[in-house]
């Protein structure tokens, strides 16, 4: 089965670099401080990141004292900035797809991922070969769109009051694991919605212990700055997880 390579797409990748141009994006505001959160210290490890994109992140590691970190992603035109904005001589990109990570001869102290699980058809497979690259006692970290976004595939995503205000947001088929299609740019854009038991027994049964989950909302601080933001109290964009492999 062909993997999603949907950043490679002109009028996605523009239009998804735009939003992260802008500095109040949810990403900046709630994804990266909650991932960044949750990471072990770094001093000397070596770190695998899955959808690295721009780099970004695996220079944050590198900085934070890691002593070899790896990027993959499936996107060139993602790498092509990586390696021009984010270059380390102890930083290495690959262009390969998370669904090949087995094919990958070394292993890693942690390994993280921000917001590009939800776009892999089989998660077991995925999780059973991190926990394989893993060292004993390595840690996981990683985000993804939270299932309370992933679910919805019809009818209307909020309910509002006569002024057009959110009362409350909708969900359709949460306790359906599979396949949606929605519209993020472009037409049929691929994501795998996974119930929270789903996600967390997986990690289980493949031998990782929960250690964290969070589901970022705004603080008072956000709020005042970006009201928008209240409506993240009805439908968290995010969900996150830290796992420890067992020894």
């Amino acid at each position: 089965m062909a993997q999603q390579n949907i950043y490679d797409n002109d009028i996605f990748f523009n239009g998804y670099k735009k939003i992260r141009e802008n500095d109040n994006n949810a990403n900046n505001l709630f994804e990266t401080p909650a991932l960044l959160s949750l990471l072990p210290e770094l001093n000397n490890k070596a770190v695998l990141d899955l959808g690295c994109g721009y780099g970004d992140h695996c220079m944050e590691f590198i900085n934070r004292g890691a002593s070899k970190v790896v990027g993959i992603d499936i996107s060139e035109k993602m790498l092509e900035i990586a390696r021009i904005e984010n270059n380390h001589p102890n930083i290495l990109y690959k262009n390969m797809p998370m669904e090949n990570i087995g094919m990958l001869n070394e292993r890693f102290d942690v390994v993280v991922s921000s917001l590009a699980i939800h776009y892999v058809d089989d998660y077991k497979g995925l999780i059973n070969n991190i926990f394989n690259l893993i060292n004993e006692n390595g840690i996981l970290v990683f985000s993804q769109e939270n299932p309370l976004n992933t679910c919805f595939s019809k009818g209307r995503r909020w309910t509002k009051d006569e002024k057009g205000h959110r009362l409350f947001a909708n969900i359709s088929n949460y306790g359906i694991d599979g396949e949606r299609e929605s519209v993020w740019f472009i037409d049929n854009v691929k994501k795998y919605h996974r119930t929270f038991s789903t996600i967390i027994n997986t990690l289980i049964e493949a031998g990782f212990i929960i250690e964290k989950l969070i589901e970022p909302v705004p603080t008072k601080e956000i709020l005042d700055k970006h009201p928008e933001y209240q409506d993240l109290f009805h439908k968290p964009d995010f969900l996150l997880v830290k796992a420890r492999k067992s020894a």
